[in-house]
């Protein structure tokens, strides 16, 4: 074979066995994840008894691949500003969780004799829980309008952040490994954070605008060809900045995820990432070897009881502890008691970077596949645990229970004050990112770029002059802004210094000297990189003050229009989503710490409820839950009232408690047992043609008194000569020669033949 098909010979093999054994699985109901390991298991160099893959080198690149689409897709799913409506529950819990787990995974490497740095990604491994596995048990268990689903998606979604910055520590920690606990950690913690700010702030301002602007222009084909393009730049700017490609890949999908196409760019990317992860999974499964497992079944025995249980115990406390109920508690801990596809990702971290021995790969994929079976018997049992740990717990502490996780409640309304140190620091935060990204890109871009074409033609002075110049030009906007601040702060200034004495006047200016001195400090930090001397430095400094009056004279409310410009982008997807959905946002925001939510509902047909009105099922009485609005086709009725009637497919959004909400779906979303349907046999409907000669029955008939109705017959076409009529009407009389054209069942076409 040509040496350049070996790779497709390798694609093959992977795709049809991923393909016949994901069969297998999915007709055994299990994670098709599996199937994939499964899959690559037994196209290994380690079972010989199938063929086996030719060259790994290629496979890893596609799977490297993988990994870049399976986190711009997670990105897709995540979203930034998903990150702070997730809610204090979820919070809560995921630090808790990952905390926890990170040290009990590190006190459990080194009891088990690995090395330190083996010992820390173990416990990063542990910390991470398996997204794809929780949704599919889920929905197995038609479990997804309970209100602790909601709870365990959003603590996934902080754990799919937190696993982000793991992944850079990680790295940082594996290539420095003399200086641990030194600030190359710190550094590296400092850059991850403006990098991720200063991708999120530009790619908000220029994306969203972006998509606005050419949206008629775009088909499905050029929105997905531009997606993958930014997602393949930022992970050649991650890299090329020394982050992990994946980090560049989930940047842009959270970025894109804030436009209004990000749910179609994550529609169209699906496929590709669904490709390339199969890859990706089919590679994870070719690293286990069997040997390595009956050698070392000892410590995978040992680190899945800590996997089982220590998640399940510290994600139970997490949600205990941001005052949610016992019961509410258990079900999701029990939720989130395995690893998966982010534990891989890590692995692969650890084993390309060299800090992890050969067997610990096949150690952890051995436990996320055992921890993936137990998941949905987890799930169940936590009610009945809960019922059977209840009743044993002493009565002061349940008292205690309850009064705490009814504690949480109320809303708390924000002071003049607090809202106004809020956009302070926010003001003074993404504005001296900005500067100092300015200053940056010009101190290592343009200014060599300048010097490089200059020198020779004007002296060095000028040439610093010039880029100290221009690089203050770029930042002026944002330094004005700094200095300015938003319309918001003003009219709050404003009020607290009309509502406030002498005291209030002298913080409010103190805050103002603040921002004054930050501006100051970027200036003379300007002036610094490209002079070393006095008259330098104050030629600099002079020169900023000329730019900041001639900006001032001409617009100094330049930033503004910059400001409203990211704001109306940032909100813009959610404010398109509040008008589609006005009461579900509003629902979600008020009641998260409520023992209450909303679930959607589609009617069956097969439903007791159809063709009946509201008023007549009695909901509220019956079943205690209330119908908040019925969606049928492109109609919406809020709040419909007591003469609506039910209707199959209708999408009825209902609000209750899980118990509430779970008998009620089980009667609305009932589907009749079609198992022992007796099948009927269809008539078999054809198109024949005959001619009508001068004995048939039908000659000079009209089509209405032909009896081709009373046959369940229909005639199509009649050719007369060159002649054709199409669909003839009743009137039509037929002649000697015309070809008829006729539909129906074989023997009623003889029978008027």
């Amino acid at each position: 074979m040509h040496e350049e098909l070996r790779l497709v010979q390798d694609l093959a093999l992977i795709f049809i066995s991923a393909g016949i054994i994901t069969l297998i699985f999915r007709a055994l109901k299990q994670p098709l994840v599996l199937g994939y390991i499964v899959a690559g298991f037994l196209i290994s160099p380690h079972f010989n008894l199938f063929p086996n893959i030719i060259d790994e080198g290629n496979v890893r690149i596609w799977s490297e691949i993988g990994v870049i689409f399976l986190l711009f897709a997670l990105g897709l799913e995540f979203s930034f500003k998903k990150l702070f409506k997730v809610g204090g529950p979820a919070v809560i819990t995921a630090i808790t969780e990952v905390a926890t787990m990170l040290c009990v995974g590190f006190f459990v490497g080194h009891l088990l004799g690995w090395t330190t740095l083996e010992s820390i990604f173990l416990g990063g491994m542990l910390a991470m829980s398996s997204t794809t596995i929780i949704i599919k048990a889920f929905e197995d268990l038609g479990l997804r309008n309970q209100k602790f689903t909601n709870i365990v998606f959003g603590t996934l979604v902080v754990e799919d952040i937190v696993g982000i910055l793991m992944m850079v520590v990680l790295s940082t920690i594996a290539v420095s490994t003399a200086d641990v606990e030194g600030s190359s950690v710190i550094m590296s913690l400092f850059k991850l954070g403006f990098f991720i700010i200063l991708c999120f702030l530009i790619g908000i301002y220029v994306l969203p605008t972006f998509f606005r602007k050419f949206r008629k222009s775009m088909n499905n084909e050029t929105l997905l060809i531009i997606s993958i393009g930014l997602c393949f730049g930022l992970v050649i700017l991650a890299t090329h900045l020394e982050f992990s490609a994946a980090l560049g890949a989930f940047i842009m999908g959270s970025i894109l995820a804030e436009t209004i196409e990000g749910e179609h760019i994550e529609h169209l990317t699906k496929n590709i990432k669904d490709l390339f992860g199969a890859v990706f999974f089919v590679s994870v499964g070719m690293m286990v070897n069997p040997s390595v497992l009956v050698e070392y079944w000892l410590p995978i025995l040992i680190l899945t009881l800590v996997t089982i249980l220590g998640k399940s115990f510290f994600s139970a406390t997490g949600t205990l502890l941001s005052g949610q109920p016992l019961r509410v508690s258990l079900q999701s801990g029990f939720s989130l008691a395995q690893i998966g596809e982010f534990a891989f990702i890590i692995a692969t971290l650890g084993y390309t970077l060299g800090v992890m021995s050969d067997f610990i790969y096949p150690i952890i994929v051995t436990i996320s596949v055992i921890t993936t079976f137990t998941t949905p018997y987890f799930i169940r049992l936590a009610n009945p645990f809960h019922d059977w740990l209840e009743p044993k717990l002493p009565t002061k502490f349940r008292t205690f229970l309850e009064n705490y996780s009814s504690g949480g409640d109320f809303v708390k309304d924000e002071s003049d004050w607090k809202k106004l140190i809020k956009y302070y620091l926010t003001n003074v935060f993404v504005y001296s990112i900005l500067s100092i990204a300015m200053i940056l890109l010009f101190s290592y871009f343009v200014s060599p770029f300048i010097k490089m074409e200059l020198t020779g033609h004007i002296s060095d002075p000028l040439i610093n002059l010039l880029s100290a110049g221009l690089t203050i030009i770029a930042m002026m906007p944002f330094t004005m802004g700094l200095l300015s601040g938003s319309r918001k702060k003003k009219e709050l200034a404003a009020k607290l210094i009309a509502e406030g004495n002498k005291a209030t006047r002298r913080r409010l200016v103190s805050l103002s000297l603040l921002r004054v001195f930050l501006a100051i400090f970027f200036v003379v930090l300007v002036s610094f990189l490209y002079f070393k001397t006095i008259s330098g430095i104050v030629i600099v400094i002079l020169l900023a003050l000329v730019v900041f009056l001639f900006f001032a004279y001409r617009n100094f409310k330049t930033h503004w229009i910059i400001e409203d410009r990211f704001m109306s982008n940032l909100n813009q997807k959610e404010e398109l989503e509040r008008q589609k959905s006005p009461l579900r946002s509003s629902i979600n925001s008020q009641l998260v710490n409520r023992d209450i939510h909303m679930a959607k509902i589609t009617v069956s047909p097969d439903s007791p409820f159809v063709g009946k009105h509201l008023k007549e099922l009695e909901l509220r009485k019956t079943y205690h839950i209330n119908v908040i609005k019925i969606a049928r086709g492109n109609k919406e009725i809020y709040l419909p009232d007591g003469n609506e009637f039910i209707y199959p497919s209708d999408r009825i959004t209902i609000i209750g408690t899980d118990e509430q909400i779970s008998v009620f779906s089980k009667i609305m979303e009932v589907e009749e047992d079609n198992t022992e349907e007796i099948q009927i046999k269809k008539p078999e409907v054809r198109l024949s043609s005959f001619v009508v000669k001068e004995d048939s029955p039908i000659l000079g008939k009209k089509l209405a008194d032909s009896g081709v109705r009373d046959l369940k017959c229909m005639v199509i076409e009649v050719d007369r000569g060159k002649e054709t009529f199409i669909n003839p009407d009743v009137s039509f009389v037929f002649e000697a020669d015309d070809l008829v054209w006729i539909a129906g069942e074989k023997e009623a076409i003889q029978k008027f033949v």
